[in-house]
């Protein structure tokens, strides 16, 4: 049968790849705790100054990627998040939120990594791009619902807006396109290891977040 012959996806061997890693991070005992409803509204808070660094590192080397042949196709302002966070947190902690944001060690790290791959090497690049925006249009929507349940937010609004993709009419439809991208991109077998490699690096970044965020706040016992 010529199935056999056929080439698994890009989009699938990086789905496969790095779901390991995948899981470890979203079922860490943060995250667990938080979505369980057993944490405040100020671990939630705290979480989303970590993603304002990673994404303000995502977004800040968007413009300089638009022409890059492998990263170009992968920036769509659709999909940009700092605007929603910055109001998410404004609501948080008050309009002077900016003067309390502090990166945790792993946050730091991830977002230096982040502006390193989109620096020197864009394919890295898109491993960070499609972990953070591809979790948001899909797990994203499970911590949206749990937040305004708990912490009685407006269903779409200020505090959760970070998980609001205004822009994105059909989910669903968008994802898929975007997994055609990965299928297409402008990469050899050897480069695309590579960016599977930097995939499940992007997750274990996630994951170190997570355990200095449960340092943190750790449950009484």
């Amino acid at each position: 049968m010529d199935t056999l012959d056929t080439p698994t996806p890009f989009s699938t061997l990086i789905r496969v790849a790095s779901h390991e890693q995948h899981t470890e991070a979203e079922t860490s005992t943060f995250m667990s705790d938080l979505l369980g409803g057993r944490l405040g509204v100020e671990a939630f808070a705290r979480y989303t100054e970590q993603l304002w660094f990673v994404y303000a590192a995502l977004e800040g080397a968007a413009e300089s990627l638009r022409a890059d042949r492998v990263a170009g196709p992968f920036i769509q302002p659709e999909l940009f998040r700092t605007a929603e966070l910055e109001r998410d947190l404004a609501h948080l902690r008050g309009t002077g939120w900016r003067a309390g944001l502090r990166a945790l060690p792993a946050t730091a790290a991830y977002a230096a990594r982040i502006e390193e791959c989109a620096r020197d090497w864009p394919a890295g690049y898109v491993a960070h791009h499609y972990t953070r925006y591809l979790g948001d249009l899909s797990g994203g929507q499970i911590i949206r619902d749990k937040a305004e349940r708990t912490w009685g937010f407006e269903r779409k609004g200020d505090g959760v807006r970070f998980y609001v993709f205004e822009r994105i009419t059909n989910p669903a439809a968008f994802k898929r396109g975007y997994r055609e991208l990965l299928d297409r991109v402008d990469a050899n077998d050897l480069e695309k290891q590579r960016i599977v490699d930097e995939c499940k690096r992007a997750f274990d970044f996630n994951g170190a977040v997570f355990r200095e965020l449960e340092g943190e706040f750790p449950l009484s016992a």
